[in-house]
Formats: structure tokens, sequence, C-alpha cells
């Protein structure tokens, strides 16, 4: 009899475990977005693959290019559809073709953000939306001369230092001394839509 019973227990006991083992995996939520190896992975790659772009764009001689792709009669960057910044695609020009290939096609949302040197908050260049809690990012900086020259097809003609909006939106930094007109920091933002 008392055999019997330590059996009894022992499968009730077991009953219970695998029963409280499979609540609690039904209680525990496993999305695309909880915090794993796999994406602390994805993450790095994103990071790589943002920096990677950067790397490329300044490498080729685009990056500055796309920072001073200013349309300075609309007081926005060239073609962004009525918004000074892009928000339905990349720039019309090198970085954004780079941009584009880099990231088009794969789930992942970009902002494009130029931090001035003088201290002032982030200016968006490309702005998909407020990015996630598992965003990454990577950024290089760009010196701007007084003597640079817009980009924009038909303000190519116009330098930095006389541009009249382009100065509203990346305004001289006047703690600099000598023919720079401001330091830039572009930070290319990725994350998972």
């Amino acid at each position: 009899m008392r055999g019997q019973a330590y059996t009894l227990e022992s499968v009730i006991a077991a009953v219970l475990i695998v029963t409280s083992l499979v609540f609690a995996l039904q209680v525990t939520a496993v999305t695309p977005l909880s915090a794993s190896t796999s994406n602390q992975h994805i993450e790095n790659q994103q990071r790589a693959s943002a920096a990677g772009v950067l790397t490329a764009a300044e490498e080729a001689g685009v990056l500055k290019d796309a920072v001073l792709y200013w349309n300075d009669t609309a007081g926005e960057f060239g073609e962004a559809e009525r918004r000074i910044y892009y928000t339905n695609g990349e720039p019309p020009n090198e970085f954004g073709n780079i941009t584009d290939r880099s990231f088009s096609g794969r789930g992942l949302a970009v902002n494009v953000l130029l931090y001035p040197g003088n201290g002032n908050e982030a200016v968006p260049m490309v702005y998909r939306g407020e990015p996630s809690d598992n965003a990454v990012s990577a950024s290089r900086t760009v010196v701007l001369f007084d003597d640079d020259t817009l980009t924009a097809p038909g303000h190519e003609s116009i330098t930095v230092e006389n541009a009249g909006t382009y100065g509203k939106y990346i305004p001289e930094d006047t703690g600099n001394s000598g023919s720079v007109y401001n330091v830039v920091r572009v930070e290319v933002v990725v994350w998972r839509m």
C-alpha cells in the first residue's frame, strides 16, 4: 500500500511539473523583437551596414555632396516633395542610391540625421519616423567650408556662406575661425519595421 502511495505521489508531482512548464511556455511571448543573441547579431549586421553606407559614400566623395544637396530657393533638400527633408524615399543623388541599395527590400527603416557642430538639435535629411528600441546607428563627420557650393540642380553656383535658407537649416558655427562654415555629424539610424 505504501509503495502505491509513493508511486501515485510521484506521478502527481511529475504531472504538476509538466503542467507548470507548459503554462510558463504559454505565458511567455517570444516575438521577433524579443531580446536574444540572434537579435543582437542582426543589430550588429545593421550597424555594420549603416557604417558601410557612410564609408562608401565618403570614399566615393558623395557624402558631403548629399549634405549640400540643398534647393536654396525652396528652402529644402533638392526634390524633397514639399517638405524640408525626404520622407518617401532616399535623396535623388548617389548617396541616396547607396542607401537604397543597402537597405531597401529588407524590411528596414532608415533615418539620416545631421548634427551641426554648433550644438543645435539634429536636423533630418531622411525621416521615416521614430526609431524602435532596437535601432542602431553609425555616423561620420563632414566639414563644410564657406566656399563650398550647393549641389542641388540649379543651385550649384551658390556658396554655403551666401545661401540664405541653408543657413537657417544648417547655421554657421560662429565659434569656428577661418574658412570653416560648420562641422556636421551625419548619422544613419536603422531599425526593423
